[in-house]
C-alpha cells in the first residue's frame, strides 16, 4: 500500500522529501473523531483505494494553495492513506473549504413538492341600481346655497344693458347722452362740462385750463358730440 501511493505521490509532482516522510511513517489508527453528516455517507462504512487517491488529489490542491504547511500536508497524507472508513477520510477535511473530494459532496436534497391551487372562479360585480326620485342629502351634510338665476329680459328691459345695444359693434349703450353733452359742450365747453358730463376728465381739465382752446375747441368739440357721439368713460358709445 505504502509503495502504490509513493508512486501516485511522485507521478502528482510531490517533493521526494514529502514521499520519502510518507513512505516511512507508520500507519496509525483513528481512534477518536467526531460524527460525520450522514450526507457524507455511514459513518463506518468502508472505504477503497479510490476514495484515498481523490482525497490525497484534493490535498495536493490545499498544500499548493498554501492552506497547510509541510508538515500538516504529510500528516494529513499519512491519514488519508491509513484510513479505512468516511469517517476518516472527512474528517481530514473538516477545517478546509473546497475543493473536496467527490464522495464528500453532500448530497443533493429532494426538490420540495409543489402544491398547485386553482385559481378562484370570477364573480362578476353586482349590478349599479341608480337612485330613483330627488337626491336627499344626509343629515348634517353640506347643502350649498340656492342659485340665483339673471333676471330675464321684459319688455325690452335687460340689466346688463338698459339703454340697449349698439347695432353696430353689439355692445352696451352708455347711459350718458351725446345731446346733453354736446348742449353742454357748446354753451360751457370753455370749462369742459361737457367732458366731464361724459367722465372724460383729462379733456375736462385741459379744456378748464385754456378755456376751451379760447372758445375754438370747445365750439369744435360740441359739434363733434352732438354729430358723431362719443364714447364714455367705460368705452361704452353715448345714447342718442
Amino acid at each position: 500500500m505504502a509503495t502504490r501511493y509513493s508512486w501516485f505521490l511522485i507521478s502528482r509532482g510531490t517533493p521526494t522529501n514529502i514521499v520519502a516522510a510518507y513512505s516511512a511513517q507508520p500507519r496509525v489508527a483513528s481512534d477518536s473523531v467526531r460524527v460525520v453528516s450522514e450526507a457524507f455517507g455511514a459513518e463506518h462504512q468502508r472505504i477503497g483505494n479510490q476514495q484515498r487517491e481523490e482525497a490525497i488529489n484534493a490535498l495536493n490542491d490545499h498544500f499548493a494553495a498554501g492552506r497547510v504547511d509541510i508538515g500538516e500536508y504529510q500528516n494529513r497524507v499519512s491519514s488519508a492513506t491509513n484510513a479505512q472508513t468516511y469517517q476518516e477520510l472527512a474528517m481530514l477535511f473538516s477545517d478546509l473549504p473546497h475543493p473536496h473530494p467527490p464522495f464528500l459532496a453532500p448530497a443533493t436534497p429532494p426538490p420540495f413538492p409543489t402544491m398547485t391551487m386553482p385559481p378562484p372562479a370570477y364573480t362578476p360585480p353586482p349590478t349599479y341600481t341608480p337612485p330613483t326620485g330627488p337626491y336627499t342629502p344626509p343629515a348634517g351634510a353640506y347643502v350649498p346655497p340656492p342659485t340665483y338665476a339673471v333676471p330675464p329680459t321684459a319688455y325690452g328691459y335687460n340689466v346688463y344693458a338698459p339703454y340697449g345695444y349698439d347695432p353696430l359693434t353689439g355692445q352696451p349703450l352708455s347711459d350718458k347722452s351725446k345731446v346733453v353733452a354736446g348742449l353742454l359742450q357748446l354753451f360751457l365747453g370753455g370749462f369742459g362740462v361737457g367732458r366731464f358730463y361724459i367722465g372724460d376728465v383729462g379733456i375736462g381739465v385741459a379744456q378748464l385750463l385754456t378755456c376751451g382752446g379760447c372758445g375754438i375747441w370747445a365750439l369744435v368739440d360740441a359739434i363733434i358730440l352732438l354729430v358723431n357721439g362719443g364714447t364714455d368713460a367705460q368705452g361704452r358709445r353715448l345714447r342718442d
